[in-house]
């Protein structure tokens, strides 16, 4: 890190610095290897891998099941390890910090607002409402009460897991590794407990046996809609990864530990969602512990699952805070952080009272999210190890547009926004986000990854054709010198 960069105003010290716009010194990040590798288990095994494997379910028998998961999280989170996370370990800053040289301050605070405003509000509304779905499967195992999936105390227990949540949240980032200590451990136990007793009810071939719960009728089909279900659901951790990754202390600590935790443990987590949601003939999670556990099993399950929850939640809400604060403006970093909280938690607490929008259209969810995810993170790529050669100027991230070297067009690259549209447009005439229908090319090539592969080619072309040769972006500074960090 340069001194320079230090030098742009005074430092915080301590705890609070992890919650300060400016790149973290080595001395000032959390975790090592082990400590992110526990974070990531604790946001991957989390009941969203259960109903992704649930997902699943509805297009892949057992055996395609499993393929179509190790093949779409295999590619996914190997992308979502390189960018964000690389950067925002190697300099230390918040991952829309490291986004202004790609695509500006201001572009890069109009992709932090949708994505604090928007998918964090929505996957942390979706996650409350399964820890709802939970305990109410335990109120009504417990004391024969008959709540339902609509059921006004679902809503409510969902409430207040947001509650809970901002509670957490409120004490800062130490907190999240305290949460995700003790939780994943038990999800660790939760998972090997299901599949044993899936295994002692279904044996391997009469698992094998059993057809998808909603098939098309096209076998191979079905398999892409499932791989690109899975490649979908590794995107959506972007907007959380690189902001905890920039709390690790090497760039090895933050990239192995999504292998390890992202992508092996998720791969379990929906594997046994998957083999449940076939024996059980359900895709819901929260209705597989009790025929699964029995009674009493069963409830502990249901009700640390159900708490497990907010974990995830934690998770995405520290992400979209380090965000606002690092990209938010003098206005937001002067907000008090258990106000911030509020403030983030705020829509998904509007969220949790329309239950059956949320929760029943996962499929369109997650591919909304990575109709915008998948080129981003292409664009990232390319403009980070390609275009940039891995080293970014720090001190320019966070001066004003008019003096740094990233300051592009008023602040805003529009060859980077042009690459990220292109993408989605690929993405949705692949597949539709809103009925989830394929296209014809589809059962061929998935809709993320020709919607990666044209982002960053039309990234790469503008950028060398246009943007560089008009001197916007300090291209021209890392082809002649690449030493600019």
């Amino acid at each position: 890190m340069s001194a320079s960069a230090e030098s742009t105003t005074t430092r915080a010290t301590g705890a609070d610095a992890t919650l300060n716009e400016l790149p973290l010194l080595r001395g000032e990040r959390l975790w090592g290897f082990w400590g992110y590798s526990s974070v990531n288990v604790g946001l991957s095994i989390a009941t969203w891998a259960f109903l992704q494997g649930g997902a699943v379910a509805l297009y892949a028998g057992a055996k395609a099941g499993i393929a179509s998961i190790v093949v779409g999280y295999g590619i996914s989170t190997l992308l979502v390890a390189l960018a964000p996370c690389l950067p925002s370990a190697k300099y230390g800053v918040e991952q829309f910090v490291g986004l202004r040289s790609a695509f500006g301050s201001a572009g890069a605070r109009v992709l932090m607002i949708a994505m604090s405003a928007v998918l964090a509000a929505a996957w942390s509304a979706v996650l409350a409402i399964m820890c709802g779905h939970a305990l109410a499967n335990v109120a009504n195992t417990a004391f024969g009460t008959r709540l339902n999936a609509a059921s006004p105390a679902v809503s409510l227990i969902a409430l207040l897991a947001v509650v809970v949540c901002w509670v957490v949240l409120s004490r800062g980032p130490v907190s999240v590794e305290w949460v995700n200590r003790i939780v994943a451990p038990g999800l660790v136990v939760v998972t090997i407990g299901m599949l044993i007793m899936i295994f002692t009810q279904t044996s391997w071939s009469e698992l094998a046996a059993i057809p998808p719960l909603s098939p098309s009728g096209d076998p191979h089909l079905d398999f892409m809609l499932a791989v690109e279900l899975n490649i979908a659901g590794g995107f959506a951790w972007w907007p959380n990864v690189g902001n905890l990754a920039r709390l690790t202390t090497s760039s090895r600590a933050a990239f192995w530990p999504n292998m390890l935790g992202l992508f092996v443990t998720s791969v379990l987590a929906a594997v046994v969602g998957a083999f449940a949601a076939l024996a059980l003939s359900s895709e819901d999670p929260t209705k597989w512990m009790v025929p699964l556990g029995g009674v009493v099993l069963g409830m502990i399950a249901l009700a640390f699952v159900g708490f497990a929850n907010i974990t995830s939640v934690v998770a995405q809400g520290y992400s979209s805070m380090v965000a606002l604060k690092g990209g938010g403006g003098r206005l937001l970093r002067r907000v008090p952080w258990p106000v911030l909280a509020g403030g983030i938690l705020l829509p998904a607490a509007v969220l949790v009272f329309f239950p059956g929008a949320v929760y029943d259209n996962y499929s369109q969810f997650v591919s909304w999210g990575a109709t915008l995810v998948a080129p981003l993170c292409a664009v990232q790529l390319v403009d980070y190890f390609l275009l940039r050669r891995g080293r970014l100027a720090l001190r320019d991230l966070y001066l004003s547009s008019a003096k740094s070297r990233y300051g592009f067009w008023r602040g805003v690259n529009p060859a980077a926004f042009a690459s990220v549209a292109a993408g989605a447009v690929t993405y949705a005439l692949l597949l539709n986000p809103v009925t989830y229908e394929p296209a014809g090319p589809f059962r061929y090539l998935t809709a993320s990854l020709p919607a990666v592969v044209v982002a960053g080619a039309l990234h790469y072309l503008l950028t060398i054709c246009v943007v560089r040769p008009l001197g916007k972006g300090g291209y021209r500074d890392t082809a002649e010198s690449p030493h600019v960090d």
